[in-house]
């Protein structure tokens, strides 16, 4: 959800959003992962939340971009309807003096068998390793999650790893939620591999 960041506002962390706020360095990917992002795959898990409010998702990839180039592909809301076919519009509402918090407002539609949802979602930005996110407004109330990027091959390479934990809207049963990430958030992660490797080009 990409744009100064699309797929962000709705899908993090299969944590609490307490042990996120500490830990901006992703978790070493088992061998299992491993051999997934390094064959070019996405690497996921997606499931209920324990606490019964939602779906969680943890997923990563590896992308022949440097950092830089990932991130601006990441925060670039004029590329988020075609990175995410879900996503039908990213607008940023308010930007700080300094550049490191964003309001924006998405509009996503998951199914066309459900009405399209809005979510006003806050971004933290730490240039070029981490954007960390919360929703704060919409059809979706609660949701937070982040974007890591480890730069690899001496800074020619990414891994990306992207973590979200959000509430299944409209009362909807959880695992709507989880079915949407898992569908979407593969989707968006080689949608951003494209973009940016061309970028890098």
């Amino acid at each position: 959800m990409l744009g100064r960041a699309s797929v962000v506002a709705f899908l993090v962390l299969v944590a609490p959003a307490a042990a996120m706020a500490r830990d901006n360095r992703a978790q070493e990917p088992n061998p299992d992962w491993l051999h997934k992002i390094e064959s070019g795959e996405v690497a996921l898990e997606a499931h209920t939340d324990p606490s019964g409010r939602g779906g969680q998702v943890r997923a990563m990839i590896d992308i022949a971009a440097p950092p830089e180039t990932v991130w601006a592909a990441i925060l670039d809301c004029d590329r988020a309807a075609r990175m995410t076919p879900s996503v039908k519009s990213c607008r940023v509402l308010s930007r700080d003096a300094g550049d490191r918090v964003e309001l924006r407002e998405h509009v996503v539609k998951w199914s066309f068998l459900l009405p399209a949802l809005h979510s006003t979602s806050r971004l933290t930005l730490e240039p070029y390793r981490r954007i960390t996110f919360r929703c704060e407004a919409g059809d979706i109330k609660d949701c937070e999650g982040q974007w890591l990027l480890e730069p690899r091959e001496g800074g020619k390479a990414t891994r990306v790893t992207y973590e979200n934990r959000a509430t299944a809207p409209f009362g909807l049963p959880n695992g709507v939620t989880t079915m949407a990430m898992r569908r979407d958030v593969p989707a968006a992660l080689r949608a951003l591999r494209r973009e940016s490797v061309a970028a890098a080009r």
